[in-house]
């Protein structure tokens, strides 16, 4: 009999499962593929370690303005496949170190529920376990989505999973989806060489971010030679020719050597016994919970993908601790107000809580102000200079958001997450010391340009 039994050893899953077994908890987890989870695996690591590559890659090529030439240097896509693999096996290594050393029980193999306090494991050797526990955490993540009508050979028209073992280079590739997932692809095959062309069919790149964030965006990948149809759907999608053939909407054909498919995620949750336990899935198969991540049935917790919140590892992470704290008997919630998010494209986007539209749909009588990247002397000094800060504030100048294109964005945003979690205005931005030159101290030129006292920016 387990304290607690976890199912999936993602970003969720195993955090949960080392905070449980650092409160002296008795706990097996069950995972059916690699320790990890998507993000280590097939996800964050190994697509930030390809996008550092690419990055080496398109400076390379720009090296002639910075006094630097190479002659008969090359690019080979296996070598770099390799290091990333090698740097996932490394971290895979690294969670079943700390697991061993918590002494949690490790199950490879799939899990089932029977009842609100029994999963069945259908373990990879081929047998097959009972376990019980007190509680129970569902942390079974999320999968590529991939609508039916496109073809399933998954070595022409892939998924974010496929696409990280190609060993060699295609001259075309055509990326269905313009969001978090497709932009980083882009911009990986378009620095490494790559005709990208990304089809989305919402109104623009990027749509969950800041609108000036996607008109800049659009931009950047135009000036990298990036096709883009925005507005319009793929129609049809078959085998054929020199590889893919589609027809969009809009009638026009495009022909690429391969596809990517980044249409969104769907949750991990049929066939995993929810439905013997009494657990609520709602009409998207993710799994219900409230804000200390407990479902329905009150031993049962909800982490992760699978719950629909957040589809982004440190929520995932963030959760595990509100579902470990609460079994332990400390009351923990989260609301999820104020989540950074990133898009690790070149240059880096960010952002954390509202934006102007979002701030005023709400009832705040809310104002932005944007420093650009042009005008940072850092930015410059790097070569940088796409990109701005900017900042959303209330009018008794409480920090409401900010949404950040420019290097390092994704460490950048953190400052403006600390200061909205502890409930900090403009005028303690202000009033920070910032290092120059820094990219971070264009924060607090925008915090100057909010305060009625612009220094540096218009």
């Amino acid at each position: 009999m387990y304290n607690s039994i976890v199912i999936g050893a993602g970003p969720g899953g195993y955090v949960a499962a080392l905070r449980l077994a650092g409160q002296k908890q008795k706990v097996a987890i069950i995972e059916s593929t690699y320790l990890g989870g998507t993000c280590l695996n097939t996800g964050c690591i190994p697509t930030k370690t390809m996008l550092h590559s690419s990055e080496i890659v398109a400076n390379m090529k720009a090296g002639a303005e910075h006094g630097l030439t190479v002659k008969d240097w090359k690019f080979d896509l296996a070598t770099l496949i390799k290091r990333k693999n090698g740097v996932v096996a490394k971290l895979r290594s690294g969670v079943a170190g700390l697991l061993k050393g918590r002494k949690v029980d490790v199950f490879s193999g799939k899990a089932k529920l029977i009842d609100a306090n029994t999963v069945e494991v259908a373990l990879n050797g081929g047998t097959t376990e009972q376990l019980k526990a007190e509680n129970i955490i569902i942390a079974s993540g999320s999968e590529p989505a991939v609508p039916g009508f496109f073809p399933q050979d998954r070595s022409k028209v892939m998924t974010s999973t496929e696409i990280l073992d190609l060993e060699t280079m295609p001259k075309s590739l055509l990326i269905v989806g313009g969001g978090v997932i497709g932009c980083e692809f882009a911009t990986v095959f378009a620095e490494l060489g790559c005709k990208v062309t990304i089809v989305e069919m919402l109104d623009r790149l990027l749509p969950m971010a800041d609108k000036d964030i996607s008109k800049a965006m659009t931009k950047h990948f135009k000036e990298q030679g990036v096709d883009l149809h925005i507005g319009v759907g793929v129609e049809k999608m078959e085998l054929g020719g020199k590889g893919v053939q589609a027809k969009l909407q809009s009638g026009e054909k495009i022909e690429t050597e391969l596809a990517l498919v980044c249409t969104g995620r769907r949750p991990v949750s049929a066939g995993i016994g929810l439905e013997a336990a009494g657990v609520k899935v709602n009409d998207k198969g993710f799994v219900e919970i409230d804000e200390f991540c407990c479902t329905n049935v009150p031993n049962i917790y909800a982490i992760g993908d699978v719950t629909g919140k957040w589809q982004l590892a440190h929520v995932a992470s963030r959760q595990a601790a509100v579902a470990a704290n609460n079994i332990c008997g400390t009351e923990d919630s989260e609301d999820y107000a104020i989540v950074p998010s990133a898009v690790y494209t070149h240059p880096e986007v960010a952002w954390v809580g509202l934006t102007l539209e979002q701030a005023k749909a709400e009832g705040f009588d809310a104002r932005e102000a944007k420093f650009q990247m042009a005008a940072s002397g850092m930015a410059m000094a790097y070569d940088e200079t796409d990109g701005f800060v900017k900042v959303v504030a209330d009018d008794e100048d409480v920090i409401l958001g900010a949404h950040l294109m420019c290097p390092h964005a994704a460490d950048i945003v953190q400052e403006i997450a600390v200061l909205m979690k502890s409930e900090c205005t403009l005028h303690e931005l202000n009033a920070t010391i910032h290092g120059h030159p820094t990219f971070c101290e264009s924060l607090a030129e925008v915090s100057d340009a909010l305060l009625g006292k612009p220094l540096h920016g218009h």
